[in-house]
C-alpha cells in the first residue's frame, strides 16, 4: 500500500490496532500500511454504543473485514481480528493472531471503545461498568499479553524494538461534562501509560499516549456543529487522517527514547502534555488545624495555575 508520502518508516514491523473497523483506527491501520507494516486490524463490530448491529461482532461483514480489503486493494497487506479484546481470551487470540500469521510483533495501537454519555445523576451502572471496560480493560488486556511476549524476546536476548500507543482524550485531561464514565477511562489510561512505560523499558518497549480530536463514530453527535466536513478542495481538520501520522511515527523505530509522553493531536496540530506536576507548596513541619489548613490552602491557590476549563462547562 502506497501514497505520495509514504516513506517506509514502518517497513517490516507487525502492527495491532485495535477498533480499527472505522474513525481513527481505521485511519490508523491504513496509514500504518501505506508506510510498509504489515496489520492486524481488530474490529469488535459494534454500535457507537457498545450494541450489537448487523455485521458484527466479527462477522465475516464486519468493519474489521472491510479495512483489511480496502489495505489489501491497495498493495498493503492486513488480516482481520473480529473478537472482543476487554477478554482474557480475546486479547490473547488478538497477539496470538499476530504471531501466528507474521510470526512478530513491534506496535501495538489500543484504540478501541464506545460511548454512553450520562449526567452522572443519570448514569446508570451498566453505563459506567460498559465505558470502563472497554476503554480501560481494553487497553489494560492486550498490553498485559503482548508485554508478556515482549519480555520473553527480551529475556530470550532478542531485545524488542516495541512500541505502544494507548488513546486517551482531552476528556481525561480536563474531564468533559456528561462524560463521567469516559472521563474517568481516559484518565486512567494516562495513569496506565505512566505506569506501563516504567514497567516494560527494561524490555525494549515504549509507552505513550494521544489525546486525539477528530471526527468520527463517536463524536459526530456531540459536535456536530463544529465537526460537519468542509467544502471540497478544503483541508478538512477534523478528519481522522489527521491524527495518524503522529501516531504511526510514535510507533516505527523512528521514535526512539520517547516514552511516557502524551501527546493533543487534532487537525495540523500536535501538543506535548505536561501533566500534574508540585505547584506552590507549604510546609509547617507539623500537623495543620482545620484553619490553618484552609487559610494555607487560599494563599496557595492565588499563586497557582488555574485548571483547564472542563469541556461542556459553562
Amino acid at each position: 500500500m502506497t501514497s505520495a508520502a509514504a516513506s517506509g518508516i514502518c517497513a517490516g514491523r507487525v502492527v495491532i490496532v485495535t477498533g480499527a473497523g472505522r474513525g481513527l483506527g481505521r485511519a490508523h491501520a491504513r496509514a500504518y500500511a501505506a508506510e510498509g507494516a504489515s496489520v492486524v486490524v481488530n474490529d469488535y463490530g459494534v454500535a457507537p454504543d457498545g450494541s450489537d448491529e448487523p455485521g458484527g461482532p466479527g462477522g465475516a461483514d464486519g468493519p474489521a473485514r472491510a479495512v483489511v480489503e480496502e489495505i489489501r486493494a491497495a498493495g498493503g497487506d492486513a488480516v482481520a481480528h473480529g473478537g472482543d479484546i476487554a477478554t482474557p481470551e480475546g486479547a490473547a487470540s488478538l497477539v496470538r493472531a499476530a504471531l501466528d500469521t507474521y510470526g512478530r510483533l513491534d506496535t501495538l495501537v489500543n484504540n478501541a471503545g464506545f460511548l454512553r454519555d450520562r449526567m452522572l445523576v443519570n448514569l446508570d451502572e451498566d453505563d459506567w461498568d460498559a465505558v470502563l471496560r472497554v476503554h480501560l480493560k481494553g487497553h489494560f488486556l492486550p498490553l498485559k499479553h503482548a508485554a508478556a511476549h515482549w519480555r520473553a524476546e527480551a529475556k530470550a536476548g532478542r531485545v524488542p524494538h516495541a512500541c505502544v500507543v494507548n488513546t486517551s482524550s482531552g476528556a481525561g485531561l480536563l474531564g468533559s461534562v456528561g462524560q463521567g464514565n469516559y472521563s474517568a477511562a481516559k484518565a486512567g489510561v494516562l495513569g496506565l501509560t505512566m505506569v506501563a512505560s516504567a514497567e516494560l523499558a527494561a524490555y525494549g518497549v515504549r509507552v505513550n499516549a494521544i489525546a486525539p480530536a477528530a471526527r468520527t463514530r463517536m463524536t459526530e453527535q456531540t459536535f456536530a456543529d463544529t465537526m460537519a466536513a468542509p467544502e471540497d478542495g478544503a483541508f478538512d481538520a477534523m478528519a481522522p487522517e489527521n491524527v495518524s501520522p503522529l501516531v504511526v511515527w510514535l510507533g516505527s523505530a523512528a521514535s526512539a527514547g520517547v516514552t511516557g509522553r502524551v501527546f493533543e493531536a487534532e487537525a495540523g496540530r500536535i501538543t506535548v502534555m505536561e501533566g500534574w506536576r508540585p505547584g506552590p507548596t507549604a510546609d509547617k513541619g507539623a500537623r495543620w488545624t482545620p484553619a490553618e489548613a484552609g487559610e494555607t490552602a487560599r494563599k496557595l491557590l492565588t499563586d497557582a495555575q488555574p485548571p483547564g476549563p472542563v469541556y461542556g462547562a459553562r
